[in-house]
């Protein structure tokens, strides 16, 4: 009763223009480690009340697949590389209105290990029922001939899994590309095309089927939907967020263009023998075409391999992803459209002072997307590393081209709830923490073409008031816009991370040309869109109550009487501010090393100085205050800032 009530409130709020759900609110990976005992897992899907399915892989041994559905009830578990019928494990054990609970099954045959074994390492995907995004359907067979099943999808159906439980028997599946015809999750055989396909029809209220329909057999059936512009999420209730779709492999590369960035895909060569794939970004799948993958039909451990890489609008290779010529099948779900309600959604600081030696050494309440890292104690360099090219680093305070995190893979970023770097046991390194997401911030890997006017898609969802550009495979400063800065048409002039300067004019790094909600345009220099160079760009955007991007003028006054207003309830936790008319550092504060009514620890982004204490900023409900008539004061002198709650 509960998921009916809310399917009718969603359509009722998209029929008026209101929001719809969240990726976040409908699917998530989460990754964890076993400890043998039992583990509530803690996702934001509420299963209890709208129901689903969990299916969970371990990642460092080769074991069975788990799928277990509110339909069918925990204890009740089900292997994709099998044609077992369903099992009474000890495994998932409880769906809950945020997550579910794993217990550690040592008895059963087929299952025991597979879902929380001490120190082993497994990946989950949860996917919540939704109207134009998935359902769970079972039902018993009776016999008769093209016989009718009702579903709760209520739109374009894109693929469908079913499998007899009571009994072995194959995991059947069809695809909307592939139709009449089906393919066998089980097994690596091609699709069968033609004309003997298991489904009769497929609606969107029902499938038809005679040949699943043996009378006395029980079957669930899971069915993915496929959006078209037609999607009803996110927060305006016009998104797509999953896409059932095809291409066509070729050496010479591919490009496929799904409208979004994906965080998930299950894909399978449907015109010849290969394996079926999952990739997700929290495992790992990069711009650089680093990716690594399970395979439903097979126990295998993951395995990282370059082949597919994820950009703004999709994925693509510049290689055959299997053979010159195949037809690939996939299901694509959208990255997160939640946008913040409070800062600690999306933002966390530390300093790592805790003498844990587990990882993640930097840990927060959310995946981490990218973070800067630094030793503040000693003359360093600020590290900034992106989930989407990890381990690959770049630095702030130079403008080097990108370094490889090295052969122990120093930087890390598979966990749930932080990220790691292995140089980072030290009580005197700090980390900077983003969760990419609309209206706050995003991160956006291109390669560069050379012509002036080219457009890069991102999905910040509002236009970005700063911009960080860096050239990866070159020595090349970096590019920084700002909306804050003191000049008429702030796309024709850049300021340089790496370095102090003063803004520069006459610049061509943006093609005079404002970015805008979807898309920044670039001009031809090669700092920013060298032809077949590899960039990546860092978007920032004022959230009210999250961040503000802003600037402000020196008053000169030293009694901090010049309060900087964020609109903020409990002040700043991070402030980064900028001289633009003179000279002047990237000056760093974070209230982890302190924000207080005297002396303050401040880093400078583009130098790789140890922290020095001064007087310079103070605490303020509202965002914070300047203090004193020097670097960030001086009275005419033009700032601009970044800060977050």
């Amino acid at each position: 009763m509960a998921t009916k009530k809310k399917m009718l409130q969603a359509a009722a709020g998209n029929a008026t223009g209101g929001a719809g759900l969240n990726v976040e609110e409908v699917f998530s990976t989460y990754l964890y480690t076993g400890d043998a005992s039992t583990q509530t897992i803690t996702n934001d899907i509420d299963l209890d009340g709208e129901g689903g399915l969990v299916w969970i892989k371990d990642r460092s041994v080769a074991r069975n697949h788990c799928l277990t559905d509110t339909e069918r009830g925990a204890y009740s578990s089900l292997a994709t590389n099998l044609t077992s019928q369903k099992r009474g494990a000890n495994t998932v054990t409880n769906f809950s209105s945020s997550g579910f609970t794993v217990a550690h099954d040592t008895s059963d045959a087929v299952f025991a290990n597979t879902t929380n074994a001490s120190g082993e390492t497994y990946a989950s995907w949860t996917f919540r029922k939704a109207p134009k995004f998935f359902d769970v359907v079972t039902y018993t067979g009776d016999g008769t001939s093209n016989r009718q099943i009702a579903h709760n999808i209520g739109g374009t159906v894109g693929f469908i899994l079913i499998k007899r439980y009571n009994s072995t028997g194959n995991w059947l599946a069809w695809h909307r590309q592939v139709d009449p015809g089906y393919g066998i999750l089980d097994l690596t055989l091609a699709f069968e095309a033609g004309a003997n396909g298991f489904l009769n029809d497929v609606t969107d209220t029902y499938f038809e089927t005679s040949w699943l329909n043996t009378s006395g057999a029980t079957y669930v059936a899971y069915l993915f939907a496929h959006n078209d512009d037609d999607g009803e999420f996110g927060p305006d209730g016009a998104a797509d967020i999953i896409k059932c779709g095809s291409f066509t492999d070729s050496s010479s590369g591919w490009n496929v263009d799904l409208g979004f960035e994906p965080q998930f895909l299950l894909a399978k060569r449907a015109d010849g023998t290969g394996n079926w794939e999952i990739v997700d970004t929290m495992r790992g799948f990069t711009a650089d075409r680093s990716y690594t993958r399970l395979y439903p039909n097979l126990t295998n451990a993951e395995q990282t391999v370059t082949k597919v890489g994820v950009n703004s609008t999709g994925f693509f290779s510049t290689t055959a992803m299997e053979t010159n010529g195949a037809t690939i099948i996939y299901i694509a779900i959208r990255r997160g459209t939640k946008v913040p309600e409070s800062a600690t959604e999306v933002f966390a600081l530390q300093k790592d002072d805790t003498g844990d030696s587990n990882a993640p050494a930097f840990r927060s309440d959310f995946p981490v997307d990218f973070a800067i890292e630094r030793r503040v104690n000693i003359s360093d360099s600020n590290y900034i590393v992106p989930r989407l090219t990890a381990p690959n680093f770049l630095k702030t305070d130079n403008n080097q081209p990108e370094n490889h995190g090295g052969a122990n893979a120093e930087y890390v970023f598979d966990y749930s709830n932080g990220w790691n770097s292995t140089a980072a046991q030290n009580a005197n390194t700090i980390s900077y923490m983003w969760k990419r997401a609309p209206g706050f911030c995003d991160v956006v890997a291109y390669t560069g073409d050379g012509t002036a006017g080219r457009t890069v898609s991102h999905n910040l969802g509002v236009a970005p008031e700063m911009m960080w550009i860096k050239q990866r495979d070159s020595l090349r400063n970096w590019s920084v816009y700002h909306t804050g800065t003191d000049v008429t048409v702030p796309e024709d002039y850049n300021l340089r991370l790496d370095v102090d300067q003063v803004v520069n004019s006459g610049s061509t790094h943006l093609d005079s040309t404002a970015p805008t909600s979807s898309n920044f345009t670039l001009g031809s220099t090669v700092v920013v869109n060298g032809s077949s160079s590899d960039y990546i760009a860092y978007l920032f955007a004022s959230l009210p109550g999250i961040s503000k991007v802003g600037s402000y003028t020196g008053d000169g006054t030293t009694d901090g009487s010049k309060v900087i207003d964020c609109g903020f309830t409990s002040g700043a936790r991070f402030v980064l501010i900028k001289r633009t008319n003179g000279g002047g550092s990237w000056y760093v504060w974070d209230t982890a090393r302190g924000i207080v009514a005297g002396n303050d620890p401040r880093l400078k982004l583009e130098s790789t100085d140890e922290e020095a204490s001064f007087d310079n900023v103070d605490p303020h409900s509202s965002g914070f205050s300047v203090v004193g008539s020097g670097i960030n004061n001086i009275n005419g002198a033009n700032y601009i800032f970044y800060a977050i709650a």
